[in-house]
């Protein structure tokens, strides 16, 4: 029997523990999108993760800690992406689609997070979630404040139609992320799988091309006098 290399730490193991904590994080993610955190199984987690559940609990004390760094870790990207976008110097037309895209592209990396961010909003409305507060804090109302001083910079320029931001906001997040959410649906209502890639990039252009028509004022007379 060949013998393990003693300077190679099995997967799981306290010397390596960032990519231990990666994997919980993968599996975890999976398993709260799939079962919602009351019914995922911490034992499931360290099987998928290939860790042992004692070097689960070493990284996170209980269930809903490692519920929490789930949700920062999806949200905590999110954010990264697209604030790379919103702290361009682009013109408000590029930087609106770029942060559309860039929101798109991380949505479609990984269908989980909306089902994520759904269970959480359930918790949230029965009064049981231990971190809305801290992701509405930290995540989504710097992106939310963002966004609106981007659509009143390109309406006060004229290069956007004057809109309520209140309600354009969610409305341009919701049709991103209503098509992974409901992409079981949509299969049996189109009869085909909406999650190809062919049809993930059908879906991103439909999507900008959606925004621009409803945002976007035309350029030259009687419209935008940026780009004559």
């Amino acid at each position: 029997m060949k013998a393990r290399s003693p300077n190679r730490p099995r997967m799981g193991s306290r010397g390596q523990p960032e990519e231990s904590r990666a994997a919980i994080l993968q599996a975890a993610a999976r398993e709260f999108s799939e079962k919602g955190i009351a019914g995922a199984r911490t034992d499931a987690i360290a099987h998928a993760a290939r860790v042992n559940k004692a070097l689960l609990y070493y990284y996170f004390k209980d269930k809903e800690t490692l519920y929490g760094a789930v949700l920062d870790n999806a949200f905590g990207g999110m954010k990264a992406r697209v604030f790379k976008v919103l702290d361009s110097d682009l013109r408000p037309r590029e930087k609106i689609l770029a942060y559309v895209g860039a929101y798109f592209d991380f949505i479609a990396s990984s269908p989980i997070y909306p089902r994520l961010m759904q269970r959480e909003m359930m918790r949230a409305r029965e009064g049981r979630s231990e971190h809305i507060d801290r992701l509405i804090g930290t995540y989504f109302q710097p992106i939310y404040q963002r966004l609106g001083q981007l659509l009143n910079t390109g309406i006060a320029e004229g290069e956007f139609r004057k809109v309520d931001t209140a309600h354009f906001i969610p409305s341009m997040i919701a049709i991103i992320v209503f098509y992974f959410s409901s992409a079981p649906v949509i299969r049996r209502i189109v009869h085909f799988n909406p999650l190809t890639p062919e049809r993930i990039a059908e879906r991103r252009a439909a999507v900008l091309d959606f925004i621009s028509a409803a945002l976007f004022k035309p350029y030259g007379r009687g419209g935008s006098g940026v780009r004559q």
